[in-house]
C-alpha cells in the first residue's frame, strides 16, 4: 500500500499515520523530519537544504522530491509507504506521481483528516512541549502530572509560539490556500477519502483502518477506493 495523510495541522494525521506504518509494516515518511535529519548528518542533499535553510528561503521541491526518491530506494522489506502531509502542493504531487511511476507503483489512497478550526485551536493551543527532552502534553486530554515540569526529565513545559490561538488561525488559512487544489487533484483521480478527525484519536482510528481495508480491496480489484 502506498497512502498519502493530508490534513491541517493538528488534525491528528501524524499520530495516526505512525500507528499505521507500525501496524502494517509501512516506511514511514514525514518529509520535514527528514529534512532535518539529512541536515543534522551532512548528506549531500542535507547540505544543500541547508543553504536554503539558513538564508530564510524554502527548500525547493526539486531538493524534496530527491530525498523521498532517496528514502524510497532504502526501503528493504517495508510493504509500502505511508507520506505524512507529504506532498504540500499539486505540483509536488505530479512529481510523486513520476517517481513511482518510475517502478510502476502509483499512490492507492489519499486521506484527508478534515478538522474543524475549532477543534484544531483547541488541540494546539493547548499544547506543552519539554524544553529538555522534546515531548508533548496537553493541558486538558494529556496533562503532566507534574505540571509545569515534564512527567519523563522534570525539564520545564512551554508553549511554542505557533501553537498561539491567532498563530494557529493564520497558519488555517495559508494551509486551505495551499491546498485546494491538491486536494482537487486527488479528488478528480477519485483517491481523496475524507476521515472526520474532530472525533477522539480511537474513533479516528477505526475510520482509517476501515478507510485503508477499503482502498486493499480496491486496489485487488483494480478500482479506486470510496
Amino acid at each position: 500500500m502506498r497512502l498519502i495523510f493530508l490534513g491541517p495541522p493538528g488534525a491528528g494525521k501524524g499520530t495516526q499515520a505512525m500507528g499505521q506504518a507500525q501496524a502494517h509494516g509501512l516506511l514511514y515518511v514525514a518529509t520535514g523530519d527528514e529534512l532535518r535529519k539529512a541536515i543534522a548528518a551532512g548528506t549531500p542533499l542535507g547540505q544543500e537544504a541547508k543553504a536554503y535553510t539558513e538564508t530564510g528561503r524554502l527548500v525547493p521541491d526539486g531538493v524534496i522530491i530527491a530525498l523521498v526518491k532517496e528514502l524510497l530506494a532504502q526501503a528493504e522489506g517495508a510493504k509500502g509507504v505511508v507520506f505524512d502531509g507529504f506532498p504540500r502542493t499539486e505540483p509536488q504531487a505530479v512529481a510523486l506521481d513520476e517517481v513511482l511511476s518510475e517502478s510502476a507503483a502509483r499512490i492507492d489512497a489519499v486521506l484527508y483528516f478534515d478538522a474543524t478550526p475549532e477543534a484544531v485551536i483547541e488541540r494546539l493551543s493547548g499544547r506543552r512541549v519539554c524544553r529538555e527532552c522534546g515531548a508533548t502534553f496537553h493541558v486538558a486530554h494529556n496533562p503532566s502530572k507534574r505540571h509545569p515540569q515534564c512527567d519523563r526529565c522534570g525539564g520545564e513545559l512551554y508553549q511554542r509560539g505557533d501553537d498561539l490561538p491567532e498563530t494557529v488561525k493564520n497558519r488555517l488559512r495559508v494551509y486551505a490556500e495551499q491546498t485546494a487544489s491538491l486536494l482537487d487533484y486527488y479528488r478528480s483521480r477519485g483517491l481523496l477519502v475524507r476521515v472526520d478527525a474532530d472525533r477522539s484519536i480511537s474513533e479516528v482510528r477505526t475510520a482509517v483502518e476501515a478507510a485503508i481495508a477499503n482502498a486493499a480491496k480496491a486496489v485487488g480489484k483494480g478500482q479506486k477506493p470510496s
